[in-house]
């Protein structure tokens, strides 16, 4: 059964959106982990629009399970990465104007610079990811500049509009996990996911994990809104 990684981007991001402190990322993280969850997963963005230099310093001391830190590989993100040495690291190609990650990483056109990055983060016994598309070259090129671990792009088959789609997209996802393990590579896979497309990847065997955020976080407002104003009708009365 593949484990679960939960991004808590998305809480960050409503905290953001006021300028405050509520709600804390890093109390997210410790109820994720108390549901079960397997690692915890944060993006430190260029621009910081959500999870902040504080938050990750705080995650990598309370995060009891796995701290994944997902990150490009500008010089100056991954000199904190080696600072704040998370358990992982996972390398995503980032655009200041994207609302969220598109596509995974061009391990083929950018080679040199990203097995630059995995030299410096593996220096400090940190694992390495790289967040690719499931495609034969990328994932060859991955194994070839030395890392252990990889994470398959989603997205197109998270986001495809039928079924004749979504099966062409799931093909190449389990064609690549397939041709990754061949590899002897550790294959976890991610984005666009949720609870009506998961189960379908998390079927494909050798799958080490699955990383969802917006979706869990999207369900918890609903799952957990009617409490919230039950309590707080209690507290006024």
């Amino acid at each position: 059964m593949p484990e679960l990684g939960v991004n808590i981007d998305h809480v960050a991001t409503l905290r953001q959106a006021r300028g405050g402190v509520e709600p804390d990322p890093v109390a997210a993280a410790l109820i994720c982990e108390k549901a079960g969850c397997n690692s915890l997963v944060a993006h430190l963005r260029e621009d910081r629009r959500h999870i902040n230099d504080a938050d990750i310093k705080k995650l990598r001391r309370v995060v009891k399970t796995r701290f994944n830190l997902e990150m490009s590989i500008n010089q100056n993100i991954v000199q904190i990465a080696r600072k704040i040495r998370p358990h992982q690291a996972t390398l995503v190609p980032e655009k200041r104007q994207e609302l969220t990650t598109e596509g995974g990483l061009s391990v083929t056109k950018n080679s040199a610079k990203i097995k630059r990055a995995v030299e410096l983060l593996k220096e400090k016994d940190i694992d390495v990811s790289l967040f690719i598309d499931p495609d034969e070259k990328e994932i060859y090129e991955a194994k070839a500049i030395g890392v252990d671990i990889i994470e398959i792009h989603t997205g197109r088959y998270s986001l495809a509009v039928n079924r004749e789609a979504t099966d062409i997209e799931y093909r190449k996802i389990k064609n690549a996990i397939d041709y990754s393990l061949s590899l002897g590579l550790v294959v976890n896979a991610g984005h666009g996911l949720n609870y009506l497309n998961a189960k379908r990847i998390a079927n494909i065997k050798g799958v080490n994990e699955l990383n969802i955020g917006h979706s869990i976080i999207s369900r918890a407002i609903f799952s957990g809104l009617y409490k919230a104003v039950k309590d707080m009708k209690a507290l006024i009365k």
